[in-house]
């Protein structure tokens, strides 16, 4: 991360820190930090800059690897942050102020173990978002970028499950009663690399082609419907709209023929319900070995276009 083309820049050399992020969604209008709202970005920023205080720029920014839709939850989600020489001084001159155990043992923490703890204690014990841990990022390392996959899980109680409020933030409900077969048939029809913009909202410039890794549902030991997605990429809200249109099969209110046919058609002509965010959490986020991160945010950064869905298809 530092180097003398920065230097010379007048930019600091920097350590950038890999961090796991977990957080309960529900009071979060989603990660990225917009102005007037609470969100994800904003709450941790802040943090930061608690425990920095006045320091030298450049600000520190979190890099995240999904921007998830307000009230998504997160269990797995990872970032990272590039701080400058001065602000891991400001992070590690506090060390002494818990320099030794209660046993009155030395403590000597790494400015990664010391990052964590400081956010921590600012965001408090009682807090919807928690850094369960921080490290050094490997060179190449970007959270966003480097990513080969993505994972998450979906949670719909539907008719005959005995309704847990201790569940309701991390659950969604449905008075219908779904046909596990058919939800895993058309679960099973989307998978592969598709231009998945029937089942997106698009945004300006970004593509909407990505490779669905896995898709499979079950029923957990309480009878609720269990969905999970696993891909290189998600658009804006796809994970919902997929899982919505397994619902709306699930309920014989569209054909797996029709889902395969939006899939194909690249716009929604059949409109099915888009599943609320509550149920949805990002659980864990791949890595390829250290030795391929920088080549793999390269790649990424190519944008894919109807070519590449055209090769997969051969």
């Amino acid at each position: 991360m530092s180097g003398d083309a920065s230097e010379a820049e007048g930019v600091l050399p920097a350590q950038r820190f890999k961090l796991a992020i977990a957080y309960d969604g529900t009071d979060f209008a989603g990660w990225a930090k917009q102005p007037g709202l609470r969100t994800v970005e904003g709450v941790l920023e802040e943090a930061l800059y608690r425990v920095l205080g006045k320091t030298v720029p450049p600000v520190p920014r979190f890099v995240v690897a999904g921007r998830t839709d307000a009230g998504v939850h997160a269990s797995g989600q990872v970032a990272h942050l590039d701080l400058t020489e001065p602000q891991l001084a400001k992070i590690t001159r506090l060390q002494g102020r818990h320099a030794e155990f209660p046993d009155g043992s030395p403590r000597f923490e790494s400015a990664s173990t010391l990052l964590a703890r400081r956010l921590n204690g600012v965001l408090g014990m009682d807090r919807d978002v928690v850094i369960h841990a921080a490290e050094p990022a490997p060179e190449g390392f970007d959270a966003r970028f480097s990513a080969v996959w993505r994972h998450y899980r979906y949670r719909l109680a539907d008719a005959g499950v005995r309704k847990d409020p201790i569940v309701r933030r991390t659950t969604s409900w449905t008075t219908s009663s779904l046909d596990l077969e058919l939800l895993q048939q058309a679960a099973a029809s989307l998978v592969g690399l598709h231009d998945f913009q029937a089942y997106c909202k698009p945004r300006p410039r970004a593509t909407t082609i990505r490779t669905l890794q896995a898709f499979s549902w079950e029923r957990d030991d309480a009878g609720v419907l269990v969905a999970r997605l696993t891909a290189d990429a998600f658009c804006h809200s796809m994970v919902r709209s997929l899982v919505g249109a397994c619902v709306a099969v699930g309920e014989g209110r569209l054909s797996l023929e029709e889902v395969v046919r939006l899939r194909d058609g690249g716009h929604r002509e059949i409109d099915f319900r888009v599943m609320p965010a509550r149920g949805l959490t990002l659980v864990d986020v791949g890595y390829p070995e250290p030795g391929l991160l920088q080549s793999r945010a390269a790649t990424t950064r190519q944008r894919r276009s109807h070519e590449h869905v055209a090769a997969g298809a051969d």
